[in-house]
């Protein structure tokens, strides 16, 4: 197969993959979290309530597609297709395998942190152009937080980097062939986890959305479609989050006799299975905590991991 048309593939692949699972995970969350907080699921549209991801699905595509009279309507169309978008280009240098993979960029890791960054457009543009109080609010508060934790998040990784010494995300998997990262990196790890609650706005971290104070935050005046794609966005987060905490931690597609794959999903689900479990258990910090426990906690943990594995890098070269 020719170059071009093997990353044509590769793009369909991944692009087709990730919705169907992003859908997919809508009927997982719910059954996981009934199966925790002991009570029924969905368990009536199809088996095991398999048919509810299809019922939503219809259900998004034939709802009202309404802007609001007052919004601004060009920023406000295009501001949730931001967040999909984004999150998608992340996928582009994730190593899902060996030769799984659709782009592997020497500066991966860095293109990772760009994309991620670039999703606090769509949470501020979207509470701004809604022209709704509520709205903004959240807007404010989304961006506040997703940029605060992108400090720590970045800080978390400079660990990972100076153990495999480079930046490409294939070379950081082959550097985890002898013990995974997560042994020597365990406070990264934990910083890069919590930040990425915080990157995805979830429970415990989703103050932006808070019913109970802001109606529905940065989407409160978002219906269809367009919700859908705010939706879509935060499951497919979750999933770029799961799958970058295995590729820097636990060694991406590295395991004995099951094929490279199948080891990275497992990998994956896992970390997936966790965000939700965080989701039935924790409650939600106030919003003043979350900035405070970010900057005078995350922050100083993150710069001393940074020179501690400094000092042991020199000391061992």
């Amino acid at each position: 197969m020719t170059e071009p048309y093997h990353y044509l593939l590769m793009i369909v692949l991944v692009l087709f993959t990730l919705t169907s699972v992003a859908a997919l995970l809508i009927w997982v969350e719910r059954r996981l979290l009934a199966l925790w907080q002991d009570r029924c699921g969905p368990n009536r549209a199809g088996p095991l309530g398999l048919f509810i991801v299809a019922a939503d699905t219809l259900k998004l595509f034939f709802k009202e597609d309404w802007i609001p009279p007052f919004a601004d309507k060009r920023i406000f169309v295009v501001a949730p297709a931001i967040v999909a978008a984004t999150v998608l280009l992340s996928f582009v240098v994730v190593p899902f395998a060996p030769n799984l993979l659709i782009a592997d960029l020497h500066i991966g890791l860095l293109f990772f942190l760009a994309m991620s960054s670039m999703g606090v457009y769509s949470i501020v543009l979207g509470g701004w152009a809604s022209n709704n109080k509520y709205s903004l609010l959240g807007a404010l508060r989304g961006a506040a937080q997703m940029i605060s934790y992108e400090v720590f998040m970045g800080l978390s990784l400079m660990g990972v980097v100076m153990l495999s010494g480079s930046f490409r995300l294939t070379d950081i998997v082959l550097a985890q062939q002898d013990y995974w990262f997560i042994f020597t990196q365990p406070l990264g790890f934990i910083i890069f986890l919590i930040a990425g609650v915080a990157e995805t706005h979830r429970l415990p971290f989703d103050i932006p959305e808070a019913e109970s104070e802001l109606v529905a935050g940065f989407h409160a005046e978002y219906s269809g479609m367009k919700f859908g794609m705010f939706f879509i966005g935060e499951y497919l987060g979750i999933t770029l989050i799961s799958a970058m905490l295995t590729t820097l931690f636990l060694g991406g597609w590295l395991g004995p006799v099951l094929p490279p794959i199948l080891w990275f999903i497992l990998k994956t689900s896992a970390f997936i299975v966790l965000f939700i479990l965080l989701r039935a258990s924790l409650p939600r910090p106030r919003y003043d905590q979350l900035l405070e426990y970010g900057w005078k906690i995350l922050l100083p943990l993150s710069l001393i991991n940074l020179l501690v594995t400094g000092a042991i890098s020199l000391l061992t070269s």
